[in-house]
């Protein structure tokens, strides 16, 4: 929240307050502007601009999850078909390790 809108809300309040306590409301309106803004700082909350750039990058990092992960898939896919011999049946595989070769050993 700006400073403006602290401002307005701090004199709406000031001007909430009895005829009888008319001589205070400077003191006070200068009161709830200063608990206004504590408690808004100890809230955590973040700018809409800060907000709006998450959520880019959020968007961003799914859109590039998904090429990843079409790409994995593309990828075993080949892998499978290199090792069968036969083109692969199109389910995903992903999690399942690769085997290693195992070499010949040579005795000493």
């Amino acid at each position: 929240m700006d400073a403006k809108r602290i401002d307005e809300l701090a004199r709406r309040l000031a001007e909430a307050l009895p005829e009888g306590i008319t001589d205070l409301r400077t003191d006070m309106e200068r009161n709830f502007r200063s608990v206004l803004q504590g408690t808004l700082a100890r809230m955590d909350v973040v700018t809409r601009e800060e907000f709006d750039v998450q959520a880019g990058v959020l968007a961003r990092t799914r859109e590039r999850v998904e090429q990843l992960l079409e790409r994995l898939e593309e990828l075993e896919r080949g892998l499978q078909k290199a090792a069968t011999g036969k083109p692969a049946s199109g389910k995903k595989t992903a999690g399942t390790p690769a085997r290693k070769k195992k070499s010949a050993a040579k005795p000493d």
